[in-house]
């Protein structure tokens, strides 16, 4: 099954290419990358690559490879790609090491990215953790006017909120911002102007209370959801979700669907 949404989304893979690495830096806990990629196409925000280093990308004796990890574009422009992760694993780790002058396997863009706001509702982006990058390259294209609301752990994480511009930043732990849940301020923007189109990324259970803020409002959201994917253009049906209408595929029918799709438990 399909959304309206998803009519643009490929059903076959885009040439796989090599790309070189040409800057790379630590934004708090996280690491920037950016690569060269002239003549691949331009990703719409929210869309995303499926990538793997071009060397040392294996683990164990026989050098057996990890899968290629799949991550949001950040910023694209000038034929260069910018991505932002979190070493949390193998793959993630080795993609974290990578430096300037390595290169990158990178496939993509893929999926269905974020649609414009109808009817003249203002832009308010929603983004918990690593959730921030796509969010990013969309605050690019709608332009600073666009209110960021951005949430982490603690003081170690909040410095990725200097990649959008104006953010207001909550953490968990209160050691930057506001003390308490993205969804906090998220509230009380919407309690003074529901006049909104919510765009929104993060974990599972930040977009589940996203998607409850805004039905209770009757505001229009778009969520990025997060899912582990292996091939990235809907062959090995990993990354499926439970929406009112039947199950789809991140990969090609996301990762960005409307939230009236999305029923209350979808995230468990």
């Amino acid at each position: 099954m399909r959304t309206s949404a998803a009519a643009s989304a490929p059903f076959a893979p885009i040439e796989r290419r090599r790309c070189e690495i040409v800057a790379a830096r630590d934004v708090g806990a996280y690491r920037s990358f950016a690569c060269a990629d002239p003549s691949g196409p331009v990703p719409r925000a929210g869309q995303f690559y499926m990538l793997a280093s071009a060397g040392r990308w294996g683990a164990g004796a026989d050098g057996r490879p990890f899968l290629p990890r799949a991550l949001s574009v950040l910023r694209a422009g000038d034929g260069t790609l910018e991505f932002l992760l979190e070493a949390v694993g193998p793959g993630t780790r080795r993609l974290a090491q990578a430096e300037p002058g390595e290169s990158l396997w990178l496939l993509g863009p893929l999926g269905v990215g974020f649609n414009a706001p109808a009817d003249g509702r203002r832009p308010l982006l929603v983004g918990g953790g690593i959730g921030v990058v796509p969010l990013a390259i969309w605050q690019d294209e709608l332009g600073p006017h666009a209110t960021a609301l951005l949430g982490f752990r603690g003081a170690l994480h909040a410095p990725a909120a200097e990649l959008l511009a104006g953010a207001r930043v909550c953490t968990d732990d209160g050691s930057a911002g506001h003390h308490g849940r993205v969804t906090e301020l998220l509230a009380s923007e919407l309690d003074e102007d529901a006049r909104a189109a919510v765009y929104a990324c993060g974990p599972p259970a930040m977009l589940e209370a996203v998607r409850a803020l805004c039905a209770a409002r009757a505001v229009p959201a778009q969520l990025a959801l997060e899912a582990g994917m292996a091939c990235g253009f809907g062959a090995c049906f990993g990354c499926v979700v439970p929406t009112t209408a039947g199950y789809v595929r991140l990969c090609v029918d996301g990762p960005v669907l409307d939230a009236a799709l999305l029923a209350a438990g979808w995230e468990s």
